[in-house]
Order: C-alpha cells, then structure tokens, then sequence
C-alpha cells in the first residue's frame, strides 16, 4: 500500500506508490506535453534544436526536458543537442551526472591525491626503518 502525498506540482493529495513523484492528473499533462515535444523534434528540421529553442517552440519547462533526457525518453543518439546540466559545472551533458571535462578533472586530481599518498607512505616507511651502523661484539 502507498502513502499519501502531496503533489508538488498542484499540491493536490495522491497516492505515491515509488514510481511516480507526482499525481495522475499532473502525469496526464506531462504526457502531453513530451507528446507535443517529441512530435516537434520528429520533423527533420527539428531534430538537432537545442534546449533553448525546445522550450521556445512548444513552451515546455526547461527542467521537464532534462528529465526526459535524463530518463532515455529523449534519446541524444537522436537528437544531438539534447542534455542535461552537469552536476558540477553546469554544461550540459547525456550521460552521468557530470561531464566529460569534469569527470577528466576528478580522475587528474584523484591520481594526484593517490600519488601523494603513496609517496607519504614510502616516506614513513623509510624514516622507521632502523639501520645497525657497526656491530659490536659480545662480551
């Protein structure tokens, strides 16, 4: 059994079951309204649009889109300049949650910190080893 919850569209009251974040009349319209912009988009000319001139053309919410893209409603493979903002930077991107260059910049800086590290490690290593300068014999 679901639990009840308020849209935060309409703020009307729905039954939320884990698989829609919003109530049956509010999904009915944003069914309509991919409807409208996947037709946009099916026209030849349409089809390499960017984000901006989506919204422009079929007055859908910027953020409606990013979650078709990010869902695979709206597939990049099809439509080259479709997207979503990166976590980080803000650009858009169609896979992860972060771009290309930031996912770059990340992994540069983590083999710095690992690098580090290691080398922080060899140095305790050797600053602990002891070394015998002469023997002495027993008496």
């Amino acid at each position: 059994m679901g639990e009840l919850r308020n849209c935060p569209k309409c703020n009307g009251f729905f039954n939320y079951n884990g698989i829609r974040e919003i109530c049956s009349k509010c999904a009915a319209q944003e069914e309509e309204q991919y409807q409208i912009v996947y037709r946009f988009l099916r026209k030849r000319e349409n089809r390499a649009a960017t984000v901006e001139r989506i919204v422009e053309a079929t007055e859908v919410e910027q953020e409606l889109l990013y979650k078709w893209v990010r869902k695979g409603r709206l597939q990049t493979a099809l439509f080259p300049n479709l997207g979503y903002p990166c976590d980080n930077c803000g650009h858009l991107t169609s896979v992860g949650k972060i771009c290309d260059h930031c996912q770059k910049s990340l992994k540069g800086d983590l083999n710095k910190f690992e690098a580090a590290q290691e080398f922080r490690e060899a140095v305790q290593k050797s600053e602990k080893a002891t070394y015998l300068s002469e023997r002495r014999p027993k008496k």
